[in-house]
């Protein structure tokens, strides 16, 4: 299977699905059906607290805004909705129904919108929507002659392919549209959050379609919150550990990667050529452009080697198991293809990934050709520790800037 594909794959169930699915296997083998009751006491608290922390003390007001609409809907559920059945009256029926079309929507809505803070302006505007919701539930609760509680209660007819869902008709299509936007939005981006909110939705689903309000309904509408916030902390992991202009694995990591490291191996340190000259004639944004690109060139590399972001416009590379003489021919090769590539540069008005191969796209000004400098060293006699074989090959870096750039130095 394509690389591509396996990495987008384990994107997309790591860690969301495994959440998702480990809760409902758990859920079918009866795992906790005596601790059930005593779980559910404890687990939407303990879900809800984390939420709020870790929210507030990295300023995620999506995570704490989406925490509180499955607190909320949970409670209401419990509240008018339990019983035997998806709902035993009329009252009850409509906030399940009413429920089940509105919370995929907030969790659409809260995948979307940008973190604009908690205790501001743009935060209590959101706070104000879901109170109003819950308001205008009760509205429709009280009037039920305005016939909104008769349109969100209307069901597919029995022998229908989904009818043995206790869902409304307008609850179905609000998951299917929710589904459909969450699921374009990862294939998008392929970010953790997007992956977050997908996963977090399908519990929720999960939460409706037992048809019986009660514990297992909680246990699915927390781990929905769970999911959030596991992928809050896989974020903020990344974040420490991948650069987030280019993608690739960052200096932190990079660290952590040479404390690994025993036996024989090689390390590249990399620097764009002019890079300066080019940032200030260009702009940041174009440099920016460039630095993308080349960390792309990056990951192609072959014989195993594996690419980091060091700083500015360094990159380094490591090769694990190989000596320097068996490296060069992958960064020579690497230097080559950089060279060959003539980037095109975007006008301001374009914001696309990619620089290359574009002619005729309304937006570039103008071709521009980069190229790299790459020293190399590898553990020997002489360098013991990783950091002299870093320190090494950022001297032989020096050395092939001296001798004209665009080269490789040992």
């Amino acid at each position: 299977m394509n690389s591509v594909v396996v990495r987008t794959l384990f994107s997309l169930f790591v860690p969301g699905g495994l959440v998702v699915f480990t809760t409902a296997i758990i859920v079918y083998l009866g795992v906790l059906d005596k601790s059930l009751s005593a779980l559910v006491h404890i687990y939407p608290y303990l879900v809800a607290v984390a939420g709020i922390l870790l929210g507030w003390r990295f300023n995620r007001s999506r995570l704490i805004f989406a925490i509180f609409v499955l607190a909320l809907a949970e409670r209401g559920l419990l509240l008018f909705s339990s019983g035997a059945g998806a709902a035993s009256t009329a009252v009850g029926q409509t906030v399940y129904n009413a429920i089940g079309f509105l919370l995929p929507l907030n969790l659409v809505f809260a995948s979307r919108v940008k973190e604009r803070g908690i205790l501001t302006f743009y935060g209590i505007v959101r706070l104000s929507l879901i109170l109003l919701q819950v308001f205008g539930i009760f509205l429709i609760c009280r009037y039920q002659n305005w016939g909104l509680a008769a349109l969100l209660n209307y069901s597919l007819s029995d022998g229908h392919l989904l009818s043995w869902l206790p869902l409304s008709l307008p609850s179905l299509l609000s998951f299917a549209l929710a589904f459909l936007l969450l699921t374009v939005g990862f294939i998008r981006h392929e970010s953790v959050i997007e992956n977050g909110f997908f996963w977090a939705l399908l519990s929720v689903f999960l939460a409706f379609a037992v048809g019986k309000i009660g514990p297992i309904s909680t246990i699915y509408l927390s781990t929905a919150g769970l999911v959030l916030v596991v992928s809050v902390i896989e974020t903020s992991h990344s974040m420490a550990f991948r650069d987030e202009l280019t993608g690739i694995p960052g200096r932190r990591a990079l660290e952590e990667k040479l404390l690994q490291m025993s036996g024989n191996f090689t390390v590249a340190m990399l620097d764009i050529d002019f890079f300066k000259k080019f940032n200030d004639r260009h702009g940041h944004e174009v440099g920016d452009q460039v630095l993308r690109l080349v960390a792309s060139k990056l990951t192609t590399i072959s014989g195993g080697g594996k690419p980091f972001r060091y700083g500015g416009e360094e990159f380094t590379i490591i090769f694990a198991g190989l000596n320097s003489k068996a490296s060069m021919p992958h960064l020579e090769k690497l230097r080559r293809r950089v060279e060959q590539t003539r980037f095109l540069i975007r006008g301001s008005n374009r914001s696309g990934k990619r620089l290359e191969k574009a002619k005729g796209i309304r937006g570039f000004r103008k071709r521009a050709k980069v190229t790299i400098s790459i020293g190399v060293a590898e553990r020997n006699e002489k360098y013991t520790s990783p950091e002299q074989v870093v320190m090494a090959a950022d001297k032989a870096l020096y050395r092939a800037k001296r001798a004209g750039r665009n080269r490789t130095s040992t």
